[in-house]
């Protein structure tokens, strides 16, 4: 159960925001909407930010959705590995990957599963997740596979945004749909 109720489905006001995230959404308000409806400026920053974040990077979508799963499992967010799942897999990603997300520790040493980027990735997401810090030869690591900056700054953008979402579902009770 929400903590906090979700707004209406139907709701129409204010119509530059709602209509900006229904846009986003391809016509839907999800729970997650819902729930940010309670603040129209606080949704507005939101969307705006997630928008950016789901589809104008260069980051490879793959490796987007990887770290956004494991967040989602280290953090228990059951939305946020819901509504990542499908795009994960339409990228690329494999059932028994997503499956072995369910203990991320073990999966970034799962050389049969996970390729050394994705591994990087996975102990980069671990180790912000988790500490906040991040070691050396963590950064080391995902440096040498993407060897561009553009795309190290986003894959640790993406990670550090996938942790604001699922504390909020977390401490809000948003529930998957």
């Amino acid at each position: 159960m929400p903590r906090i109720p979700y707004v209406s489905a139907d709701l129409q006001e204010p119509a530059a925001i709602v209509g900006a995230v229904r846009a986003r959404r391809g016509g839907e308000l999800h729970f997650l909407d819902r729930m940010l409806l309670h603040s129209p400026p606080y949704a507005q920053g939101w969307n705006t930010l997630l928008g950016a974040v789901r589809s104008q990077l260069s980051l490879p979508p793959r490796l987007r959705e990887l770290a956004i799963c494991a967040v989602g499992s280290i953090n228990k967010a059951a939305y946020e590995i819901q509504q990542h799942a499908g795009p994960f897999r339409a990228a690329g990603g494999s059932e028994a990957q997503l499956a072995a997300l369910s203990d991320c520790d073990a999966a970034s040493a799962n050389s049969a599963l996970f390729d050394e980027t994705e591994r990087a990735t996975l102990r980069l997401t671990l180790a912000m997740t988790r500490h906040v810090q991040v070691s050396a030869a963590d950064f080391a690591a995902i440096s040498k596979q993407l060897n561009d900056e553009q795309q190290l700054v986003e894959l640790v953008g993406v990670i550090a945004t996938y942790n604001m979402v699922s504390r909020f579902l977390v401490a809000l009770g948003i529930e998957p749909e």
